[in-house]
């Protein structure tokens, strides 16, 4: 009778399965499933996740048959507190990513094997630990992509698959021979250069306070040398004198309008919440064609007023979209 919160993850392949091997800095507990640390708070962790003894596959199917029909908490209980030990085993896979609390990745494993037991279909004929192997997997990653830096380098399921196979892939084409370069790793991994760039400076890089000091015997702030991106001076009295000008400009223009042409000059060119070339039509009894030939014909004769009253429109223009892209 084989037992189903063992933890090895089985995979019918036909292969004999791999001898456990624990971390070299495991010690293993009475338990001989079950690897200790020396931290004493994980060591007494264990100790208590130790008394909850292993089910059997048939206990195991009977108890999530039981709480996916019914939603009995009792079963739920037995099912994840049998499995704590494999949320231990796939914790210790991530420990190199994590060198702060290993009692960290356990939980947030733990959040995921509750979550395992909420999905699970006992009906479909996959193994429980095989799957909840999968949630407490996930569960763990996306914590550490949390918390790796104070700003997060992983926001996306590409970004997280990318921050865990590059280092490993670096290390392979090391290990063949090649030099690890950004084009090759690009293609090895199927993304962009500029996403392996990216990924690449964020792991290299630490996060810094912009309140730390320079150096230590200093009383300047990171942040007192950041460069100043909002326009100077000059640049907004430039701005308020542009829009004035234009202000005036199209007050001007107005007087060589007919009604048609100032109505689409104001409510659908200059407004917030654009008319509709149909709106305008029904308000003058005309066809929506029409009004687009108005418009078109208005603003061949801003152009030409423009180029007039401001021979530099061109440099205006440049200006005003370079501001609208940014």
């Amino acid at each position: 009778m084989t037992k189903e919160s063992e933890i090895e993850i089985e995979i019918d392949n036909g292969e004999e399965p791999e001898e456990q091997n624990f971390h070299p800095l495991l010690a293993l507990s009475d338990d001989k499933h079950l690897p200790a640390l020396s931290h004493p708070g994980l060591h007494r962790y264990l100790q208590e996740i130790n008394q909850h003894r292993l089910l059997t596959r048939e206990e195991t199917e009977e108890l999530a048959q039981r709480f996916h029909e019914t939603q009995d908490p009792e079963a739920a209980y037995e099912l994840v507190t049998a499995n704590l030990r494999l949320v231990v085993k796939v914790a210790m896979d991530f420990q190199k990513y994590w060198m702060q609390n290993f009692l960290d990745l356990i939980q947030e494993g733990n959040v995921g094997l509750v979550q395992a037991v909420k999905k699970f279909d006992p009906y479909r004929g996959v193994k429980f630990s095989y799957y909840a192997a999968y949630w407490i997997r996930a569960y763990i990653l996306k914590f550490i992509m949390d918390n790796w830096r104070l700003v997060k380098i992983g926001t996306t399921q590409a970004q997280r698959k990318l921050f865990f196979s590059l280092n490993k892939e670096k290390k392979l084409l090391e290990s063949q021979g090649f030099k690890p370069e950004i084009k090759l790793l690009a293609e090895r991994l199927g993304v962009k250069e500029s996403e392996v760039i990216e990924m690449s400076q964020r792991m290299d890089n630490w996060d810094v306070s912009l309140e730390s000091p320079v150096r230590e015997d200093s009383d300047d702030e990171q942040k007192n040398f950041l460069p100043d991106v909002s326009p100077s001076v000059e640049e907004l009295v430039a701005d308020i004198e542009i829009k004035e000008r234009m202000a005036e400009i199209l007050d001007k223009l107005q007087d060589i309008l007919n009604e048609k042409e100032k109505t689409i000059l104001g409510a659908r060119l200059l407004s917030d919440e654009p008319l509709t070339l149909q709106d305008i039509a029904d308000q003058f009894g005309i066809s929506r064609e029409r009004v687009r030939q108005i418009e078109a014909n208005l603003l061949k004769k801003m152009k030409k007023y423009l180029e007039q009253e401001i021979p530099d429109i061109q440099f205006f223009l440049e200006h005003v979209y370079k501001q609208w892209q940014n």
